[in-house]
């Protein structure tokens, strides 16, 4: 592995003053969050955590309009697994766990198909001071003004998946795309973030064997789409199954990238105005001290678009790994099977399904 700590980490699109401006004020806005993320930063990890999730990532919508060769959702039926979150059920989740201070409004399908429901989501979040993130392929921005719908709803960060440079490798990553759409619909999103002057999308490459060599292009797209921000993602997991883990292993490329050439790309973003960083799991978490476990199992989690509580976005699927099966979600993070997932962390002893984020 030669990704290297001295690599720019992903930020916030509007940046870690506003992001951290933000959480100051959630915590200065209301007792129970503040209360919470006390407990938080004087805990140590433990199976059985005092304290309930600073962040979850929401799945509102378990279907998508694409088949993406390195996705799980390419070989779902229809691109389907489950039905779609409601907004009364979003409603009762996010009023269940009044300390959230973070969410993320995805999960393994396109949120835009889930139409006005997403945006009231988004809406009713932020009203409960949440920082909210959303993902979109940004096929869908054009209709029926999505592109101001999503921005005007106060959404803090909307990462948009961009995996080639040419129509060639976008369409053959991305199956199902039409690329000249999809590069007009963040044209159309950006010039709209720059009208309101609040910047809040972000570019997202998922570096991979079909791509890897466009990486100075993207750079170049980035900046020709009216990004401020893009993220190389230098990782690619299996969705916690052997099956996919074998089939993205295979796609990976990030050892055939060295420092030097990766930081040429941050330099070159700067002189286009785009601002380059990376994101990886491979360096991050180590079983041989409780402080560099994975921070999943004891401080967020997730919950998928039929209620079922996922371990991470790493599996995302709850048909492959879930915890507290028939549980709600309160209940499933002070459970006895979490307890076990994390007690197994602690010991040393990762879960299999937890291994492949693990040196």
């Amino acid at each position: 592995m030669l990704v290297s700590r001295c690599l720019p980490r992903a930020t916030p699109a509007l940046g870690t003053d506003a992001y951290e401006a933000w959480r100051d004020r959630a915590l200065a806005n209301s007792e129970t969050k503040r209360l919470n993320f006390q407990e938080y930063l004087t805990s140590p990890r433990t199976s059985s955590p005092s304290f309930n999730p600073l962040k979850i990532d929401i799945e509102p919508i378990s279907r998508c309009n694409f088949r993406c060769t390195m996705c799980v959702v390419s070989e779902w039926t229809h691109g389907k697994r489950a039905e779609d979150m409601t907004f009364e059920q979003f409603r009762a989740l996010i009023d269940s766990e009044p300390q959230l201070l973070e969410i993320k409004l995805q999960g393994l399908g396109e949120p835009l198909m889930l139409g006005e429901e997403l945006f009231k989501m988004i809406s009713y979040a932020i009203s409960r001071d949440i920082w909210v993130r959303t993902t979109t392929n940004a096929s869908l921005l054009h209709q029926k003004g999505n592109y101001k719908k999503l921005v005007d709803s106060g959404v803090c960060e909307v990462q948009i998946s961009i995996d080639g440079a040419t129509p060639e490798t976008f369409e053959s990553v991305r199956v199902g795309a039409h690329s000249n759409r999809v590069f007009d619909n963040c044209r159309l999103i950006n010039a709209y973030c720059t009208e309101k002057t609040r910047h809040v999308t972000k570019m997202w490459t998922v570096v991979e064997q079909d791509n890897y060599r466009e990486m100075e292009l993207l750079v170049d797209t980035a900046a020709d789409l009216g990004f401020k921000s893009q993220v190389f993602s230098l990782d690619l997991h299996g969705w916690g199954t052997s099956k996919w883990n074998e089939i993205n292993l295979v796609k990976r490329r990030d050892n055939h990238l060295d420092e030097s050439y990766l930081l040429g790309l941050v330099e070159k973003g700067k002189s286009v105005g785009v601002r380059v960083e990376f994101w990886t799991v491979n360096d991050k978490y180590d079983a041989t001290s409780p402080e560099t476990l994975c921070p999943w199992p004891f401080e967020r989690s997730m919950v998928s678009s039929d209620l079922r509580t996922v371990p991470c976005c790493m599996i995302s699927n709850p048909d492959v790994f879930e915890l507290g099966k028939g549980m709600d979600f309160a209940s499933a993070w002070h459970g006895s099977h979490y307890a076990q997932f994390r007690k197994a962390h602690l010991s040393g002893d990762i879960p299999k399904v937890c291994r492949s984020c693990y040196k």
